[in-house]
């Protein structure tokens, strides 16, 4: 196993007050990982103290559930999935151990791309060569530094691929998965508006190609529909609101991201291409939630790589609101993880 420096039991020292104490939270905290064994990427570079920044939610103990974040999310559950996390939800720190980590190569804490790039010579706008594979790993360390030796692993757009990366990363860590808005591996179409969000970043380094990647995603995280529910009309000064709406996310993203992070991660995802044997290989039981309006990963698309899972099931969000309805119109949804969570 990966040599950590290992925390107390409850994690390292946060760095401040825990800023949701009803649920038991413990974060940000941050811990310094592969002081003394070395972590050796997928491309071949080797990397030593690995910084990660992540939050814990509940008590402490051997089992744990994990939540993997989207590609611009961060650590932080409680302010992005308040549908999930809560007592009687489906992560209750009444009942659960629940951690979630920046990424690495992310920009929320964890050793970021930025970083990485410096001592691996990215310029501005370049991606690190990071595979899911190697943030599984950094994860696991993790978990072995917090004494988490079981986990369930649950995780939405990027986090539902970098939970299909668990799976075949760490099949003697993971009891079971929930996969939500993912496949397991990327379409020509979701890499083609990847490639096209990374093109504008380099043909704009400095923030405004990221607010035109940003843009170029927000038309694949929601649907025809959805847009024409909520951002139909004008807005003053005779602006039209899908402009405004887009322009805002765009410089609303560049404000709080980094666009090198953005291209490693989209390119990390990209790259991820188990085969349809490696799929056949997972032995534990996997829920795959696809969304019926889905653009960027269509429900059939997502329904197909079930079929290589040996006890995999499906279930469908039916919502009008896109790739993005699993934050802004989860419905049933959180019974249903619930439910397969508790097995």
């Amino acid at each position: 196993m990966t040599a950590v420096t290992a925390p107390s039991p409850r994690g390292a020292p946060p760095l401040g007050e825990p800023d949701c104490p009803d649920l038991a939270c413990g974060g940000p905290q941050t811990v310094t990982l592969f002081r003394r064994e070395p972590l050796l990427l997928d491309s071949g570079q080797v990397l030593t103290d690995v910084r990660v920044t992540y939050h814990t939610y509940g008590e402490a103990r051997e089992d744990a559930t994990l939540v993997l974040h989207a590609l611009t999310g961060n650590s932080a559950v409680h302010e992005w999935w308040p549908d999930f996390l809560g007592a009687g939800r489906p992560l209750d720190p009444e009942r659960d151990f629940i951690v979630c980590a920046n990424v690495l190569g992310g920009c929320a804490g964890t050793l970021s791309a930025a970083e990485l790039g410096a001592n691996m010579g990215a310029g501005p706008g370049g991606s690190v060569a990071l595979t899911l594979r190697d943030l599984a790993r950094v994860g696991r360390a993790l978990l072995g530094a917090l004494g988490v030796r079981r986990v369930r692993v649950i995780g939405a757009s990027m986090g539902g691929m970098l939970a299909y990366a668990w799976l075949l990363e760490c099949p003697d860590l993971v009891e079971r998965a929930v996969v939500i808005g993912a496949p397991a591996r990327h379409s020509p179409w979701a890499i083609g508006l990847n490639t096209a969000a990374r093109s504008a970043i380099r043909a704009a380094p400095g923030g405004e190609g990221l607010a035109v990647a940003r843009q170029i995603a927000m038309l694949s995280y929601r649907s025809p529909e959805s847009f024409a529910r909520t951002q139909a009309g004008q807005r003053v000064p005779s602006v039209p609101a899908i402009t405004s709406y887009l322009e805002y996310q765009g410089e609303k993203l560049r404000a709080r991201f980094c666009e090198q992070t953005y291209c490693t991660l989209t390119a990390a995802m990209d790259a991820f291409q188990p085969t349809d044997a490696e799929l056949r290989a997972i032995a534990v039981p996997v829920l795959v939630v696809g969304i019926s309006s889905d653009v960027l990963y269509p429900a059939e698309e997502v329904r197909g790589y079930v079929r290589e899972l040996a006890r995999g099931e499906y279930w469908e969000l039916d919502s009008v609101h896109g790739h993005d309805a699993f934050l802004m119109d989860p419905q049933d949804l959180p019974e249903r993880v619930g439910a397969f969570l508790r097995g």
